[in-house]
């Protein structure tokens, strides 16, 4: 099926973009195999000079590292028997014997269950990446499992996966995922000759800065000698933004994955069964179950559920829908009934003062006009 764009999604992107929510927006609706629907519109970069949005646009996928990377790596894990989801962190992780977290188990890390905190600035606690998980193991986990979601969490996953394939994530993720799938312009750590082709962010660490300031991690002359050190203050363009995944060298489980809107489709398709090369039916079925029934949030292995509320799925999507969202404006959601993938990548953090625009209603209007559109297509 050829691809064209959707007259009502640009009209809402542009608008949103004119309205200064974020300077560029690629999008991309698929059903099986096929692209549907994509476009892209805006400037990927405004400062220091202006460069068009384009289909082939690299964006910073932010937390869709999680589930993109870190989530479909353990589920390859377990069709392989190497892991299981009642898995402990001793089981992998000797050296967490003794810890507050040693006997969390993969599926706790994977729903946001584990009692972990939502953040904590690793850049100012751990003294290089291999000491951040010293720091993640003892940071005091709440006895109240409930959800709360937490970059911590596939912190420690990305650790376990490490251990037990014996290499970085970022290696792993190249053996197991984008060399089968015959990615190009998918990976951590893009390289500088990419930088023309890459989504800016933020200029600088501003919104982290802040935020470590509010919190109280600014107190004492070492965190601010530390934070002069890896919060940066220039724009961020070609580099990851996350300030814990730029201290860990740009490659762990919660962030620092770039890809383009076509490629972020095709791993897209290893999460439901009927398109997946990478997994076993069976397997597709832990994201779309809900873990977590009666919780902050309904939860699968890795997703949200459309279930939980105020999700950003919009009013269309099947219950059995899946999604994830990334911080810099990335968002991908997949309806395994309709076999079919809505992905929304945007740069909201560049060129915008702080606050950032909360886009979660931008992301439901989209969801709502391309499940519309995609039925009448059908």
């Amino acid at each position: 099926m050829t691809h064209f764009s959707e007259r009502s999604i640009n009209g809402l992107l542009e608008s949103r973009i004119d309205a200064g929510d974020f300077p560029s927006a690629v999008y991309l609706v698929g059903r099986g195999d096929e692209v549907v629907f994509s476009d892209a519109l805006g400037n990927a970069v405004v400062v220091p000079e202006v460069i068009p949005a384009e289909l082939a646009t690299i964006y910073d996928l932010a937390s869709l590292t999680k589930v993109l990377v870190t989530t479909l790596l353990a589920t390859i894990m377990i069709d392989r028997g190497e892991l299981a989801i009642e898995t402990g962190l001793s089981d992998v992780l000797p050296e967490s014997i003794g810890s507050p977290n040693h006997n969390t188990t993969i599926l706790e890390l994977a729903t946001h269950t584990s009692g972990l905190p939502a953040w904590r600035p690793l850049y100012l606690l751990a003294e290089d990446r291999a000491d951040v998980l010293s720091v993640v193991l003892s940071t005091p986990a709440t006895p109240v499992r409930d959800v709360v979601y937490s970059d911590l969490n596939f912190i420690l996953l990305s650790f376990v996966i490490e251990r037990l394939t014996g290499k970085r994530i970022d290696e792993a993720a190249a053996e197991f995922i984008f060399k089968p799938l015959g990615l190009k312009d998918t990976g951590y750590r893009p390289s500088v000759e990419l930088r023309q082709r890459i989504a800016a962010s933020e200029n600088g660490n501003r919104f982290e800065r802040e935020t470590c300031e509010n919190e109280g991690y600014l107190a004492s002359d070492e965190a601010k000698r530390r934070a002069e050190r890896w919060l940066r203050k220039e724009p961020i363009w070609g580099e990851v933004h996350d300030g814990n995944a730029y201290f860990m060298d740009g490659v762990v489980g919660h962030a620092g994955l770039f890809s383009t809107v076509n490629e972020t489709f095709e791993i897209a398709k290893q999460f439901h069964s009927a398109t997946s090369s990478l997994l076993k039916p069976e397997t597709c079925r832990l994201f779309s179950r809900d873990f977590t029934a009666g919780k902050a949030e309904d939860r699968s292995f890795g997703f949200q559920l459309t279930s939980t509320k105020d999700s950003t799925a919009g009013t269309c999507l099947s219950p059995q829908s899946f999604g994830h969202l990334g911080f810099t404006g990335t968002s991908l959601w997949i309806d395994p009934i309709r076999q079919a993938a809505f992905i929304l990548l945007t740069n909201r953090t560049h060129d915008h003062d702080l606050p950032l625009v909360n886009i979660n209603s931008v992301r439901r209007r989209f969801h709502d006009l391309a499940c519309k559109a995609l039925d009448r297509n059908s």
